[in-house]
C-alpha cells in the first residue's frame, strides 16, 4: 500500500516521472516521424480547419487534408530525389578527377598559386600543388558518392519513418484539439502558460518552414538558373543546396555561389566568374535582405545571433531536422524565462 502524506507523494511522482521517461525512451526511435507530424499539423492547422468547416465531418476532412498533404509531400520529394540522384552519378562520373583534369582545368589557379612568392617559402610546387588538389577533389566527390548511396540503400528505413509520419499525422490533425487540451490540463503552468508554449512552437515553426521554402526557394532557383547560364556542372545539386544553405541566416547561401564564383574567375572563366558574383551580389543577396525581415518579423521575436546560433547548432546536434527543432527550443526558451521574470515580477501566480 502506498504511504500517505510527503511520503506517498514522492513515491508517486517519482513512479510517474520513471514512467514517463520509459514511454518517451520508448518513443525515441520515432522522435523525428513525431515532431515533423506535429510540425505540419500545427502549420496546415487553418486549412484543415476550413476543410472542416465546408464538409462538418471530421474524418472526411481529416482524410481530404491527409491526401492533400501526403501528394504535396510524396510528389516533389519523389521528383527532386530522382533528379538529385541521377545528377550526383552523372557529376561524380565527370568529377571524379585524376591529375590530368585538375591540371586541365584548374591551370590558371594553380599556376597563380605555385608563382606566388609565399609559396616559394613553403617549397611548394607545382606537382605538388596538382597532387594535393586531387586527393582533395577525389575526397569530396567520394564523401558525396558514398552518402548519396547510403541514402538509396537506406530507402526501405525512410520509407518506414516516413509511414510513421504520415500515420501519426492522420491523428495529429483529427484529434489535435482533444491531444492538446489534455496536455494543458496535465501541465501545471497555469495562467495560460502552456497555451503560449504552444503558440510559440507553431510560430516558429511556420517562419522557419517559410523563410526556407520561400527565400530558399527562389535563391535556389535564381542560383541553378545562373551556374546553368555559367555552364558549372551539377548545377541542378547546387541549387539544392542553396536553398538548404538558405536556412542559415546572414551566411545563407552565399557560401556556395561566392567561393564559385571567385574559383571562375582564378581558372579564367571571367564572365562567368562575374555573372554568378553580380547575381549572387545584386540579386540573390537582395531577395534574402528584403524577405527574411518581414517572413520573420511576423512570427518570431528573436535576435539574428540567436536565430543563427540556434539553427547551425540544431543542424549539427540533429541533423536535417535541427533547422527548425533548433529555433524552437530557442524560442521556448525565451518564453519561459519570460514566464520566470514574470513570477519574480509580479510575486507567485495565482493558479488557473
Amino acid at each position: 500500500m502506498m504511504g500517505s502524506g510527503k511520503e506517498g507523494n514522492i513515491l508517486f511522482f517519482s513512479i510517474l516521472v520513471l514512467v514517463t521517461l520509459l514511454f518517451l525512451y520508448l518513443l525515441r526511435p520515432f522522435f523525428f516521424p513525431i515532431f515533423w507530424a506535429a510540425v505540419i499539423a500545427g502549420v496546415f492547422r487553418p486549412l484543415y480547419r476550413r476543410i472542416d468547416r465546408r464538409l462538418n465531418r471530421p474524418t472526411l476532412s481529416t482524410a481530404i487534408f491527409f491526401l492533400l498533404i501526403a501528394l504535396i509531400l510524396l510528389l516533389p520529394t519523389g521528383v527532386v530525389g530522382t533528379l538529385v540522384f541521377n545528377e550526383s552519378v552523372r557529376l561524380y562520373k565527370i568529377m571524379a578527377p585524376d591529375a590530368q583534369y585538375i591540371d586541365r582545368n584548374f591551370r590558371h589557379l594553380i599556376d597563380a598559386v605555385a608563382g606566388n612568392p609565399i609559396a616559394g617559402l613553403f617549397n611548394v610546387d607545382r606537382g605538388l600543388l596538382v597532387v594535393k588538389t586531387t586527393e582533395v577533389l577525389q575526397g569530396i566527390t567520394k564523401y558525396i558518392f558514398v552518402y548519396l548511396k547510403g541514402l538509396t540503400q537506406n530507402t526501405l528505413g525512410l520509407l518506414i519513418q516516413f509511414a510513421i509520419m504520415l500515420y501519426t499525422l492522420f491523428f495529429f490533425v483529427r484529434d489535435g484539439d482533444r491531444f492538446l487540451r489534455t496536455a494543458m490540463k496535465v501541465l501545471p503552468l497555469g495562467m495560460g502558460r502552456e497555451r503560449l508554449l504552444f503558440d510559440r512552437f507553431i510560430e516558429t515553426a511556420k517562419s522557419t518552414l517559410k523563410v526556407t521554402l520561400i527565400i530558399g526557394g527562389i535563391q535556389g532557383a535564381l542560383g541553378g538558373a545562373v551556374f546553368f547560364i555559367a555552364d558549372v556542372q551539377g548545377a541542378l545539386i547546387w541549387g539544392l543546396l542553396m536553398i538548404l544553405m538558405a536556412i542559415l541566416p546572414v551566411v545563407g547561401c552565399s557560401i556556395i555561389w561566392a567561393p564559385v564564383g571567385i574559383g571562375m574567375l582564378l581558372t579564367g572563366h571571367i564572365w562567368e566568374g562575374i555573372l554568378i558574383l553580380a547575381v549572387g551580389i545584386f540579386v540573390i543577396s537582395t531577395v534574402d535582405n528584403l524577405l527574411r525581415p518581414i517572413l520573420i518579423g511576423q512570427d518570431v521575436v528573436m535576435h539574428p545571433l540567436l536565430i543563427f546560433l540556434s539553427t547551425l547548432g540544431g543542424i549539427i546536434l540533429l541533423g536535417f531536422s535541427g533547422f527548425v527543432i533548433g529555433p524552437i527550443i530557442t524560442a521556448l526558451m525565451i518564453a519561459i524565462w519570460e514566464m520566470y521574470e514574470e513570477f519574480y515580477r509580479k510575486g507567485k501566480p495565482s493558479s488557473s
